[in-house]
Formats: C-alpha cells, sequence, structure tokens
C-alpha cells in the first residue's frame, strides 16, 4: 500500500549525527516493505535518482551514494526530517496490532515455517524465476499485512536464475551475473554473542557447512542459507548456485540443503515451527528433518516421529503433471542419504527410498520427492479449483482402487499481493473507494464502494496508466537496443513504438511449448491485420524466458521477434528482454488487456492475469487455472470448451481462430465504442466488475487467511495432540497403522443382502474382519457420480456378529436403483486422516470403482 507521510506523530528533527543518520537510512534499506510501500522512494531518488531507477534497490543505492552526496543531505533539515518522518512510519507499521492479533488466541499458531525454492520479494533479491516464487514473495508481505507468524525458508543463490540478454540475431543469450551479497537487501544472522550463525549439515565425506541471512519483510522475517562458506570445498560453495541449473546430483544437494538444512537452521536460532509448510516438494526431505529432531527431543523411534510431525505438516502441489516431480535415481538418493538415514534416522536407506515410491519394493524405481512430501503431509492441495482435481488424478497411483474424487488432494487457489502489484495511481484510487487499510483486514468488504468512483475517473485512471507503460516501454527498448553494441547506424528511434491511445494487450511469461506463446501467431498475417486495423488498432507487448536447455522455447521466441520485424507492425508490437519482476509489474500496470493461452489443463493457477485486477486491467484467457473458476462474461473473455484435448494441433488451430475472432471483434469493439464523452461503456463495466469482484477475490489476503483457518490450524492443533503425553496418540495411532497393514489382506465383504420397500433400500452386509474389530474399520455404501451429482457415502452400522463375520445395515433412500450403491470397507481412526495414512480399502466383490 503507497502510503503519505501525513497523520505521524511530531519527532525531532535537530542534530542527526552521522553515524545515527546512517543506520536510519540502513534501518529503512533493509526492510523491503518498500518494494510494496514506496513512500521511501523520494529518499533512494534524492541519494541517486538514476540509479534507484534502474536497480530499484534501495540497499544497493546506499551502498553506492557518494559520501559527499550523503553529507550534503544530512545537511538538509527538510531530507532530515523526511527520514525521520519514514523511521517511524516505519515502526510504528511493525507495532501496529494486526487482523491475526484479534483473533481468539486459543486457536493460533505460533509458527509457520514456510520452505520454497524461490521467493520473488523484489526485483532487488534476484532469487527467483517465476510463478513458484511470487507466490512465495507474496505469502511473506500478506503474512506481515496480516500478522500472522509466518516465516519463510529458502536459499541464498550466488547467481539466482538466469538474466536474458537479445543478441543481434534474435536469439535469447543467457548471462548469470553474481549475487554480491553486500549490494543485497539482505543481512548476517548474529547469535546472542554477535556471531554469524553458521552450521553444518552430513554430507558424504565432510559436513557442509551453511551460513544464514535473513530478509526484513515488516515484521515477518525470510531466512536465506548460504553454502558459499570458505571452510566448504569448492564444489561445496557453488551448491547455492544458480536457481533450477546444474545436474540432477547438484539439484539433490541443494533440496538437502533447503530441506534437512532448513529445519536445521530453524532448530540452531530457537524457531520452535507447529506447522511445516511445504511450497512444491522441493523441500520435502524436511519432513525427514523434523522427525529426525523430534526423535532426539522424545526418545521415539523413526516411526513414531514421523506419525507425530506428519499431522503438522502441510504440502502444496504447483504441478500439474506427473513428470514434472523431482525425481532421482536410488543410487543417487543412497549416496547422499545413505548415511543419514541409518545413522541419525535408525533405519535403513531402503525405508526411505521407499517413502518416495509408488512401489515400496521396486528397487529400482526413482525417488519421487512429491511423493515423500505427501506421505510425511497431514494435508496436502492444489493450487486452483481445476488443478486439485489434476493432482487427484496425478496422486492417484498412492491410492489403489480409491475413487478418485476421494484421493487426498484439495485446493487452495493462489492469489498476489495486491499492494505489490498495483500502481501508485491505482493505490490512490482504491484508497479514495475503500480506505487506506484495506489488505491488513478480512477484505470481505474491499471492492464494495467502487461504484462511488464514477466511469470518467476510472477511464482517466487506465489512460494514464496506459501511457505510462508506453514510456516505460520506449525507456527499456532504448536500453535493450543499446546493450546489444550495435552501431549506431542500425538503432532505430524507440520514441516512435506504441501509441498511448491504442487498445494494448499484454502476453509475459515463461516460453514453454505447453504455454503456447505463439497461439497469436498461428496466422501471422491475421495478426498483422488486427494490429494494424485503421479504425480499432492494437498493440501488443510480449515479454518472456526460456529455460537455457529448452531448445524449443527458445525457438519460439525467435518467432516472435521475427514478426516483430515485418515493416507493417513494427510500431505495433515489442518483445521486452529480461523478464524480471519490474518488467511484470510495469506491464500489469499498463496493459488494457491480459493475454494467457495454456494448454489445458497445465496451467496449475498462473498468477499474472490476477495482477492485472487490480489496476483495471481485463483478462482474455483459456478456461484454464484460475480462469476457469473466475471467468464471467462481465468481467472478460474466454476461449475453450472445458475440456482437455492435449496436443491436438487441430485443437490447437480452432483456437487460435477463436482468440482473433474475440480480439477483431467483441475485444475491439467494446473498447473503441465510445458515449458522447468519449468513454467505451461497455468496457468500463467490464473493468468495474472485474476490480470490485475479482480483485479481493484472488488477492493474498484471501489465499492466506484460507490457508490459516483450513491448514494451519487444525494442522498445529492436531500436531500438538499427537505430541502430547509422550506422543502417546502418535505411538498408538502408529501402532493401529501397523495392525491394519498386517490384517487387511483378510479384510473382505462376504455377502450382500438388500429388501427394496416404501420408498428406501435396506442393506444387510455381512464382513469378515480377520482379527480387527469393527472400531478399526467404516462399513459404508458408495455411490458415484455419473448422472446423479456428486457421489455419496453412507456409514452403515454395525449389528452383530455371525460366525466368524460380522453384519452391518443401513437403510438409504430409494432414489436410486439398489444396484448403484456398492459395499466397501475403510480405515476408521478419530486421529487418522483416511486415505492419507492408511490407504486401504476393501470392496463388495473386489469390483474396482
Amino acid at each position: 500500500m503507497r502510503s503519505t507521510h501525513a497523520g505521524v506523530r511530531a519527532v525531532s528533527t535537530a542534530g542527526t549525527s552521522a553515524a545515527r543518520y546512517w543506520r536510519l537510512l540502513t534501518e529503512l534499506a533493509l526492510d523491503v516493505r518498500w518494494s510494496f510501500n514506496h513512500a521511501t522512494d523520494s529518499i533512494w531518488e534524492q541519494l541517486d535518482p538514476v540509479l534507484w531507477r534502474l536497480t530499484h534497490n534501495p540497499y544497493f543505492v546506499l551502498q553506492t551514494v557518494s559520501r559527499e552526496r550523503l553529507a550534503t543531505l544530512r545537511r538538509s533539515q527538510r531530507f532530515r526530517r523526511l527520514l525521520q518522518t519514514m523511521v517511524e512510519q516505519r515502526r510504528d507499521a511493525v507495532r501496529a496490532r494486526r487482523w491475526y492479533e484479534h483473533l481468539n488466541p486459543r486457536t493460533t499458531v505460533n509458527a509457520v515455517a514456510y520452505f520454497s525454492m524461490e521467493f520473488m520479494l523484489t526485483e532487488a533479491l534476484p532469487i527467483y524465476s517465476g510463478g513458484l516464487g511470487n507466490v512465495a514473495g507474496d505469502f511473506l508481505k500478506t503474512a506481515d499485512d496480516l500478522g500472522i507468524p509466518i516465516i519463510g525458508v529458502g536459499l541464498l543463490y550466488q547467481r539466482g536464475y538466469f538474466r536474458q540478454e537479445i543478441d543481434p540475431g534474435g536469439h535469447q543469450r543467457p548471462v548469470y551475473p553474481f549475487n554480491d551479497p553486500s549490494q543485497l537487501p539482505i543481512s548476517p544472522v548474529r547469535d546472542a554473542d554477535g556471531e554469524w550463525v553458521r552450521f553444518s549439515i552430513p554430507f558424504p565425506g565432510a559436513a557442509v557447512w551453511i551460513r544464514v541471512w535473513q530478509v526484513h519483510i515488516g515484521r515477518a522475517r525470510l531466512y536465506l542459507m548460504d553454502t558459499n562458506d570458505p571452510a566448504n570445498t569448492p564444489a561445496d560453495r557453488g551448491i547455492a548456485g544458480e536457481l533450477y541449473g546444474g545436474d540432477s546430483e547438484l539439484r539433490l544437494k541443494q533440496e538437502i540443503v533447503l530441506g534437512i538444512g532448513g529445519w536445521r537452521m530453524l532448530d540452531v536460532m530457537g524457531i520452535q515451527a507447529e506447522v511445516c509448510h511445504l511450497n512444491e516438494g522441493h523441500a520435502a526431505l524436511a519432513v525427514l528433518e523434523r522427525a529426525r529432531r523430534f526423535m532426539g527431543q522424545h526418545r521415539q523411534c523413526f516411526d513414531v516421529a514421523l506419525t507425530v510431525t506428519r499431522a503438522g505438516n502441510v504440502f502444496t502441489t504447483h504441478t500439474p503433471v506427473e513428470a514434472g516431480f523431482d525425481r532421482f535415481t536410488p543410487d543417487l538418493v543412497a549416496k547422499y542419504l545413505g548415511g543419514y538415514a541409518e545413522r541419525e534416522l535408525a533405519i535403513p536407506v531402503d525405508a526411505l527410498l521407499a517413502l518416495g515410491r509408488r512401489d515400496a519394493g521396486d528397487r529400482t524405481e526413482p525417488f519421487n520427492m512429491a511423493y515423500l512430501a505427501l506421505r510425511g503431509s497431514g494435508a496436502a492441495n492444489g493450487v486452483s479449483r481445476l488443478h486439485g482435481e489434476v493432482s487427484r488424478r496425478v496422486f492417484q497411483p498412492l491410492f489403489p482402487r480409491w475413487p478418485e474424487v476421494e484421493v487426498p488432494i484439495s485446493h487452495v487457489t493462489n492469489g498476489v499481493h495486491m499492494p505489490t502489484w498495483d500502481s501508485a495511481d491505482a493505490d490512490r484510487l482504491w484508497e479514495t473507494s475503500d480506505g487506506k487499510d484495506r489488505w491488513r483486514r478480512g477484505n470481505g468488504t474491499v471492492g464494495h464502494h467502487l461504484r462511488s468512483l464514477s466511469d470518467a475517473e476510472i477511464w482517466t485512471f487506465r489512460n494514464r496508466a496506459r501511457t505510462a507503460l508506453v514510456d516505460y516501454v520506449r525507456e527499456h527498448l532504448g536500453r535493450q537496443l543499446a546493450a546489444r553494441r550495435e552501431p549506431e547506424p542500425q538503432m532505430f528511434d524507440p520514441s516512435h513504438i506504441l501509441d498511448p491511445s491504442v487498445l494494448t494487450l499484454g502476453f509475459a511469461r515463461r516460453f514453454a511449448t505447453y504455454k503456447r506463446p505463439n497461439m497469436l501467431l498461428h496466422d501471422p498475417d491475421r495478426l498483422a491485420r488486427i494490429l494494424t486495423n485503421r479504425e480499432r488498432p492494437l498493440q501488443l507487448v510480449v515479454a518472456g524466458k526460456a529455460h537455457p536447455n529448452d531448445g524449443a522455447g527458445q525457438a519460439l521466441i525467435e518467432q516472435w521477434l521475427t514478426f516483430m520485424h515485418r515493416s507493417d507492425v513494427r510500431n505495433h508490437v515489442v518483445f521486452l528482454a529480461d523478464y524480471d519482476m519490474l518488467v511484470a509489474e510495469r506491464l500489469v500496470q499498463g496493459v488494457d488487456l491480459w493475454i494467457n493461452t495454456p494448454r489445458r489443463p497445465w496451467e496449475a493457477c498462473g498468477t499474472s492475469g490476477m495482477k492485472i485486477l487490480v489496476n483495471g486491467g481485463l483478462n482474455l484467457s483459456e478456461l484454464d487455472g484460475w480462469w476457469a473458476e473466475a471467468y464471467t462474461p462481465a468481467a472478460g473473455w474466454a476461449i475453450g470448451d472445458q475440456q482437455d484435448h492435449g496436443d491436438d494441433p487441430a485443437w490447437d488451430a480452432a483456437e487460435a481462430d477463436a482468440l482473433y475472432t474475440l480480439i477483431e471483434g467483441d475485444v475491439a469493439a467494446s473498447f473503441y465504442t465510445r458515449d458522447d464523452n468519449g468513454i467505451p461503456p461497455s468496457w468500463m463495466a467490464r473493468v468495474r466488475h472485474s476490480m470490485a469482484h475479482l480483485t479481493p477475490a484472488f488477492s493474498s489476503n484471501r489465499m492466506v487467511r484460507q490457508y490459516l483457518e483450513g491448514y494451519y490450524l487444525p494442522a498445529a492443533a492436531a500436531y500438538q495432540r499427537r505430541a502430547a503425553d509422550g506422543a502417546s496418540c502418535g505411538s498408538a495411532l502408529l501402532a493401529w497403522r501397523k495392525r491394519l497393514a498386517e490384517e487387511w489382506s483378510a479384510v473382505r465383504i462376504a455377502g450382500t443382502e438388500v429388501c427394496s420397500h416404501d420408498g428406501e433400500h435396506a442393506f444387510r452386509v455381512r464382513v469378515d474382519l480377520g482379527e480387527l474389530s469393527p472400531n478399526d474399520v467404516s462399513v459404508e455404501l458408495y455411490t458415484d457420480a455419473s448422472g446423479w451429482g456428486a457421489p455419496t457415502r453412507h456409514l452403515m452400522a454395525s449389528a452383530e456378529r455371525v460366525g466368524s463375520s460380522w453384519v452391518f445395515s443401513a437403510a438409504v433412500p430409494a432414489h436410486r436403483p439398489a444396484g448403484d450403491f456398492t459395499p466397501r470397507v475403510i480405515p476408521a481412526h478419530e486421529d487418522a486422516s483416511i486415505p492419507l495414512e492408511a490407504p486401504f480399502i476393501a470392496w463388495d466383490d473386489g469390483a474396482t470403482k
């Protein structure tokens, strides 16, 4: 939220010493709240306006500015007053009570450890690649907004993700600039004696030393681990070198540092997190280290420790296909984790490997990090409603014979941190209608007051946003062309690129084939005609990277670069190199329409289109990910039939045609049909609906509160219950699960009788349980969803024992044929999550449902 200076209490500004002056500047520069609260921007602009505009990194500006400039500003009473005011504002914000603190203290959690391979907080801290880091960064910012004690755990990469350059031939060239810690908005973590916190974790041959850094996001914290410690070997110093770089062995080493090192770091720092949230399977090894720590604290074996601690673990999967999971060969896992398993977990390495396999007995099967994460967690979710469905299908093999709909993967649709992505103009507009603190409270009323703003106000705001984007694109393109070091005659003037009055489309994302980034180029001549229509012209801003090893993705970028050099479209389409957070921010603030064309259902969620909502932009997207649940004709446009078509070229062509038709027809007409005041009423109606209804629904405020209420609070309570009284509940639960595993082969349905009369079906089911008791199971009548709505489950009551069997009975309404009701037996335990912790099931006559 972009705040002003008004309302801050009077402070003394006299006699600021040089040392205190520096400390105050450093305090502001090391709190990355400036990435979404721009009140301090004027301070950094006064220090060095050029460097600030290029880097948006206050700490770098502060480290680089001349002593003379610092001294000059220190002599300025106005600057000292501004500095002191900003520091007081920051401190007041950190001290202020938040939404979370108003909850019932008996229903709160003390700490949530949020593990992620990447975090996108600011372009000044380039340790992110894309969507996964976007969600993680917005999580921590929202934790600060709401006061929820979420602690980020990640890696400090020496080079991070690659930066993109486009060479004169139109080819992507990856570059890896060094992340100099002294120039990043981070600081070492010090212990009580002032020593830098460092610790070691076991690796084959020699331990790896890890140093700990911290990032301040208001009251929230992100702790980053760095292996570039002089005590390490040269190879080990480079473990945290590149994000998603290197081979499989390097990736495993990174995930050992993140998972095992991350939980050990929390222990070293005395942080006792009740909940561990795994943002993707990269951090799955944290479940092992958490169990190891519990073993040492409570003198329990590994199986009991994992049974107890998994209740406090939450796993979020972002992957729509099984092939996307990190998998490692058994030999590689044994090399790096065999000693850890045997010496520290006191289990055979085969037992560890079994946790990451579909078939525990198949010694050739790779070790799957997502499987470990699921088997080590008490709850799991996808990142959109559709992705929840897809994930249940992906993880179905771990729950054989269970209906897909009952695979224990729910969903929380992603959201974005609106204060990060709104422009200063948008912030002022929202503040007028919904107040300054709208994102610091439960956002149930956000957007309700937009009707108080006139169409003229919103349209004027949108025109300014488009103009600002055009200015930025021209400046960025000028730097992009200059970076090629081409001879001056080959340069062209970017001031002629784009027109601030023309309908502007944005398309920016990772260039991968499943995202179909070249759908708009299916018919280049038709696209050119649409862009250059004299009555209803359009312009297009494209950006995105392809992984350095993805030749197909790089070829798609080259196609765009070839197209944009056509003489008829040269001023209507641009490709912005080095798509990063700053480029994304400018795009989502300025475009009129965001285009997204993934191949359904491979867009797990997609958050780029959410970022334009707060800025008054509209979406035209495939009905995939978040747009499948957000779309309404009142708020934007869609392509697709809500069915999956794979990579069928004919379907791709049909959707490309539909996309062209929508853009040149309804979209262009809606934007260019104006009333007497020059305002497009149809377009403005969609803008108003999108802003008012979709912005709060797809904000990270809603997302994080949903995780808190639906996952964190239940997880903390379940963990505490299992850990209490010397882990007695956890031990009993483990004993029950072992008994099930030993006896389930004897469980079968021996016979079913049904009598239909008076509008109901009366069932009597005879069940053999072996050495199990009726209290160990539930016997149900199950109906599937085909043609009758949602599946149903009717619990049957045990009535009597007949010989070696138990008879269960139930009466159900005869609204469906008796043959639709299938008896089944499943495990039952008040403290267990079924089928997540006990995936056993028996059907009548062995029929697979």
